[in-house]
């Protein structure tokens, strides 16, 4: 049974990945600072911004488990700008995502998942974006060392991969995360407060099903992927919402309906990710 250790499984896309990987067969263990509030699986404590402590951890379920690691699942982070002071955003973040690929490298484990961020598309917009939807395919836009962060953690990711060819590193590029509780919230929704991120969101089951896509993916080197929902949080079309709140940016491609503005067409295709849930009524 393939193990996977999940950092950040204490959280709320933790806890979905944590259910997810569980539900398909896979052994577990949530690596966190924080307890989850319900132990799906073996928990261990852990502050990643050590790197001893790191490949401790990642060395250390082969006595535990009586086996090694084969997968990390890295969502562990400072989850959002605000939340603690900006040096301590991008220092957390920044240390503990090369801690983890450093470890892994030097353990042979060379399958590896973590949470990029939307941020990195421009977030929240000031400029608008060169084209919707917006997509992997232009520079990154970091406004916040936050989500500079993120930018250099894919970085790493590249030059990590080009150390070890046969490291495999997937950059989900997350948009907001969403419980079904939170649903209920949408319809009141300000838009002028929810196009700082092109309206989208993520589903935390539907960012577990990327998560597991990702682990099981053909894919070499580090790979990104755009990873929301495949619709908005808004009953206003996509297109109308487009045109109001940024009004002369062109469109790469066709779109209707509800569509996501963050395109998640890669992730369709080398993935064979498709999103289950939505807050509209079926």
């Amino acid at each position: 049974m393939t193990l996977v250790i999940v950092t950040g499984g204490s959280g709320k896309l933790g806890r979905a990945c944590i259910k997810d990987l569980l539900d398909h067969g896979y052994n577990v263990v949530n690596a966190d600072v924080a307890p989850p509030a319900v132990e799906l699986c073996p928990f261990v404590q852990v502050n990643l911004t050590d790197l001893d402590r790191t490949i401790e951890l990642l060395s250390g379920m082969e006595w535990y488990h009586n086996r090694g690691v084969d997968a990390v699942v890295h969502l562990a982070a400072v989850p959002m700008p605000g939340v603690v002071a900006i040096s301590e955003v991008f220092g957390i973040n920044t240390a503990s995502t090369y801690n983890v690929f450093e470890a892994a490298r030097r353990l042979g484990i060379r399958n590896v998942v973590w949470a990029s961020s939307e941020t990195l598309l421009g977030l929240p917009y000031k400029d608008p974006p060169p084209y919707l939807p917006v997509d992997e395919d232009y520079p990154a836009r970091p406004e916040t060392a936050y989500s500079l962060s993120k930018a250099v953690g894919e970085e790493i990711a590249r030059q990590f991969c080009r150390w070890d060819p046969l490291l495999k590193i997937a950059c989900l590029r997350f948009s907001n995360v969403m419980d079904p509780a939170e649903y209920g919230q949408f319809p009141s929704f300000d838009p002028e407060d929810r196009k700082f991120n092109l309206f989208g969101y993520i589903d935390a089951r539907d960012g577990a099903q990327a998560v597991r896509l990702s682990l099981e993916a053909d894919i070499k080197g580090a790979e990104v992927f755009v990873i929301a929902n495949a619709d908005t949080v808004s009953p206003t079309p996509s297109l109308e919402l487009a045109q109001q709140y940024f009004p002369g940016v062109p469109f790469k491609r066709k779109i209707s309906g509800h569509e996501t503005l963050l395109s998640i067409d890669k992730a369709r295709q080398v993935l064979g990710y498709s999103p289950k849930h939505s807050w509209r009524p079926a």
